[in-house]
């Protein structure tokens, strides 16, 4: 087995890396435990606690042991705020809420993906080293999603879609159809980074393009319009911030791979270009599920207008969905297939997160979510130009660049799909990784320029 530190390849010592890296067991435990599968017939345990959601409740505990006896990063005042903001916010939802005992599950799950969880990753995560380990873990998640979702089209035993039971939803069941779409765009998105990071070995470049080929498939019979759109942005801008060289060269290898599986090979090829034509028949033709979520957006703005400051509180939209819906709003969305009985779920959400902050947490809690996701990408990218420039002037292409791109290209993902998704089922937990992922790219320490030690280790740089 090796590794890549610093660019180098190196065979570890496995009883040595163990000893120094054990506080990113949880961290890998909270990605890789997305492995384990619902219970079958089950659709509503997506919305229950799961092993990954144990893991990072692990991984917060280690992080706290570790801040105790000082072996953690040490954050600036700005990134103190900017991790800590959104808990003011979640606290005002939470007292101002109609039912204050209702809104606190919506007030523990908020804390641990906006808070908890990334502060967790920022302050854990010592090096590029580590960051690329924990980064390796969403692409092991994504190709062994994806090959179960792969076999689920081919053997028709995956979610009904179109009377067919063929849509890839792998080990997440019918009633999460957005689980294995969104890890595998995941798994995309880092393959992509690491075959296009200019400082990185070639056969490590190389593994991650194929890894990247690999994941169009199951992406692709997802049959997700969302992801396909997030990761189309996120691929693009991370392929432009590598250079136009090298996009060009990854651009166009993943559009041949999807000509040949769609137009090539027939892959899901009539349902693919049904869902494609739908994305653009938004405003003349739209289907029902478009129909539900424009209601649904339409019934989270005008709860917004009724309370503008604070929301109607953490978890009310339900309960006010229907005094603000229009009658176009359908009972559900029906649910069938791997596994599972057909079974019809009700919309609990606008599938928008940021008209469900707003709806409920108000402009109080869009402020201090949303700003605080601003001055990250910002931050990210000003790091990310800072460090391209440095190289170029000491005429070097390594650094720690393509963990920038990593932590850009995710972080993108993510802000992008917010825009037509919102929190909701196992996979949610990684939105806080990612969010930790992009801080602790994005945040100066404040030790920056000094050693420290962890674990009888030796002094590493508390920043990246």
């Amino acid at each position: 087995m090796s590794l890549v530190v610093q660019g180098r390849w190196i065979r570890p010592d496995m009883p040595g890396l163990l000893r120094r890296h054990w506080p990113l067991l949880p961290l890998a435990a909270t990605v890789l435990f997305l492995l384990a599968p619902l219970p079958a017939g089950d659709a509503t345990a997506s919305g229950k606690v799961g092993p990954a959601d144990a893991a990072s409740l692990l991984l917060v505990l280690v992080c706290a042991v570790q801040a105790l006896r000082g072996r953690v990063r040490a954050l600036t005042p700005l990134g103190v705020l900017v991790l800590g903001a959104p808990a003011v916010g979640l606290a005002v939802a939470t007292m101002t809420a109609g039912d204050p005992y209702a809104a606190l599950p919506g007030f523990v799950r908020y804390l641990q993906v906006f808070v908890l969880v990334p502060a967790a990753v920022v302050l854990l995560v010592r090096d590029a080293g580590e960051f690329r380990l924990a980064a390796g873990c969403f692409v092991v998640l994504a190709l062994v999603q994806g090959a179960v979702g792969v076999v689920q089209y081919a053997t028709h035993t995956g979610a009904s879609y179109q009377g067919e039971d063929v849509r890839a939803v792998g080990t997440f069941g019918p009633g999460d159809v957005m689980g294995m779409a969104t890890v595998v765009a995941y798994g995309l998105i880092v393959a992509t980074a690491a075959g296009l990071a200019p400082g990185l070995p070639r056969r490590l470049r190389r593994i991650g393009g194929g890894c990247a080929l690999a994941l169009v498939l199951p992406l692709v019979l997802s049959f997700s319009r969302g992801a396909w759109i997030a990761t189309a942005g996120a691929a693009v801008l991370v392929m432009a911030l590598a250079g136009i060289r090298r996009a060009l060269k990854v651009g166009a290898a993943l559009a041949a791979a999807a000509v040949v599986l769609v137009g090539g090979f027939g892959v899901g090829s009539e349902m693919v270009a049904e869902r494609l034509t739908s994305i653009t028949q938004v405003s003349s033709a739209p289907d029902q599920s478009v129909t539900d979520r424009y209601t649904m957006w339409a019934a989270a703005e005008s709860m917004w207008r009724e309370r503008p400051a604070v929301g109607v509180g953490l978890k009310g939209f339900p309960a006010n969905r229907d005094g603000h819906a229009s009658l176009g709003l359908s009972s559900g969305s029906d649910t069938a297939g791997a596994g599972q009985a057909y079974l019809r779920q009700p919309l609990l959400s606008p599938h928008n997160m940021y008209l469900l902050i707003l709806s409920e947490q108000g402009l109080t809690g869009l402020i201090a979510l949303a700003g605080g996701w601003a001055a990250l990408l910002v931050a990210g990218l000003r790091r990310f130009a800072a460090d391209a420039d440095a190289d170029a002037g000491r005429g070097a292409g390594a650094g720690v660049r393509d963990c920038g791109l990593i932590a850009i290209g995710l972080f993108v993902w993510q802000l992008t799909d917010f825009l037509y998704a919102d929190i909701g089922g196992p996979s949610t937990v990684l939105t806080g990784v990612i969010i930790g992922l992009a801080a602790w790219w994005a945040l100066p320490s404040r030790g920056a320029a000094t050693a420290g030690t962890r674990g009888g280790s030796p002094g590493v740089a508390a920043r990246p």
